[in-house]
């Protein structure tokens, strides 16, 4: 698989997850993406002349990785595991560690491109924050900001709508997606599409800035791309 010129090479990590999964099929369908190379312990399970199916099972170590980093334009890492899904130190361990080293040798592999990471609403690089999320959201962006990239963009979503059925992961994400409806009117500011936040997503991570810049996006900044995506495409002229 080749990328032309005017088309950009993207990782995806965590190709199988919520909001992974929705990024992976929206960037193969993307016209300015020519090769999305999907990093997981799993298979995505798709089949697409676009698509690089990579397996890696320990992101404790991502050397194995360099080869498939190597000439990239772009990385979106959505890799993550919920609160209380497992003891803290195994969180600590996926929220930072596995960020810092992906994040280590894809930046030694493709030094001038851009790394997008999923972190969360009330991320604390201060570390002074009671939860543990936060803290440790909190102290992998500060890594992800020392790590050299020309363009590093952090992602803090609010309430992360599903959309399509799943099993969910604990009582409270239950009862958020059956009060959905009314929690969406109320607090229109605390929650966004799953589908949407990997479209921004994409669609940031591959834009063409040619310069140098970290932007971190609050959950109200996250609808503002999106909206101004919807817009485009509405003006855009009919068969373009």
């Amino acid at each position: 698989m080749t990328v032309t010129e005017n088309q950009k090479g993207l990782v995806v990590v965590g190709a199988t997850g919520m909001v992974g999964s929705y990024a992976l099929r929206y960037a193969l369908d993307h016209p300015a993406v020519g090769v999305v190379t999907a990093i997981g312990r799993r298979p995505t399970g798709l089949t697409h002349p676009k698509l690089n199916d990579v397996l890696h099972q320990d992101f404790a170590d991502c050397s194995a990785l360099a080869r498939a980093l190597s000439g990239q334009n772009a990385a979106i890492f959505c890799l993550g595991v919920y609160t209380g899904a497992v003891p803290d130190t195994e969180l600590r361990r996926i929220t930072v560690d596995y960020t810092v080293e992906f994040a280590r040798v894809f930046h030694s592999s493709s030094p001038n491109a851009t790394f997008a990471f999923l972190s969360g609403s009330g991320a604390d690089p201060t570390g002074r924050s009671r939860l543990a999320f936060a803290r440790y959201k909190g102290e992998a962006e500060n890594a992800l900001h020392a790590a050299g990239f020309p363009r590093l963009y952090i992602f803090r979503p609010a309430y992360i709508y599903p959309v399509e059925p799943r099993q969910e992961p604990n009582v409270s994400y239950r009862l958020l997606r059956a009060i959905y409806p009314a929690f969406r009117l109320l607090f229109p500011n605390q929650v966004i599409r799953a589908d949407d936040l990997a479209r921004a997503m994409v669609d940031v991570a591959i834009r063409d800035t040619g310069e140098q810049r970290s932007s971190v996006f609050e959950n109200r900044d996250i609808q503002a791309i999106v909206a101004s995506a919807e817009k485009a495409r509405r003006d855009r002229p009919f068969g373009d």
